[in-house]
């Protein structure tokens, strides 16, 4: 019996400095991407590197899951909001405009969007 295995790639990310504390401390464990030609590449196995853009420092992270929606809002309504990146403090105020400051409502809808759950 043969077993279908992908090949593992490695894929690189840049992050702010806030969102890459939280990956490294594992409080953050679903990174929110537009699910364009170069997420679409990532499967599970895959391992990610972190760059975080204000210190240079990496980190490395191994895709569990993806998690595909067509927008925002409907990733917001279905993951866990504490582990998309707010904390206990502004996860009153968690909204899916909050996504548009890096992806446009028409991005989005070309694309649509992917949570990538790490470990």
């Amino acid at each position: 019996m043969k077993e279908n295995f992908h090949e593992i790639n490695v894929h690189k990310m840049k992050l702010n400095s806030t969102p890459f504390e939280m990956i490294k401390s594992g409080e953050k464990t679903i990174e929110l991407r537009l699910y364009d030609e170069k997420r679409q590449q990532i499967k599970p196995g895959d391992k990610i590197v972190f760059t975080n853009t204000t210190t240079g420092e990496t980190l490395n992270r191994t895709v569990v899951r993806l998690h595909c929606f067509s927008n925002f809002e409907e990733l917001y309504k279905s993951l866990p909001l504490l582990k998309i990146g707010y904390t206990n403090e502004d996860v009153d105020k968690a909204h899916p405009s909050d996504m548009e400051r890096y992806y446009s409502v028409e991005e989005q809808s070309k694309y649509g969007v992917v949570g990538i759950e790490l470990c």
